[in-house]
């Protein structure tokens, strides 16, 4: 039985890019951690572990890649994640690199 190359490779890749994948998501809409948890899950087929994600938000937050707010709703208070610029340029820098790589570089030259 041969597993499907793609979702390893998303499976590898929201592995050592956590963040980068967190960011993206908060990029594409500001959410909490819970939402982050299930989006993550539903987009990538990888069950997040609230020990994994609260630690990565509270260094995205510290690192002011992004910069949370309390929000009531529906009588519950909610700690909502957005992306700041410097997180927006981190994503860039991420997609230009893997750009260069894929498109760009000619390895046979190098």
């Amino acid at each position: 039985m041969t597993e499907d190359p793609k979702k390893r490779i998303v499976q590898r890749i929201t592995r050592n890019f956590l963040d980068i994948l967190i960011l993206r998501l908060i990029q594409a809409e500001p959410m909490w951690g819970y939402k982050i948890l299930k989006k993550t899950e539903r987009l990538f087929g990888i069950e997040l572990k609230h020990g994994a994600l609260y630690p990565l938000l509270k260094s995205l937050e510290a690192n002011s890649y992004v910069r949370s707010k309390r929000v009531t709703k529906g009588g519950r208070v909610r700690k909502v994640y957005e992306i700041t610029s410097k997180g927006k340029q981190l994503v860039d820098a991420y997609h230009d690199f893997l750009k260069e790589q894929l498109e760009g570089l000619d390895i046979k030259e190098a």
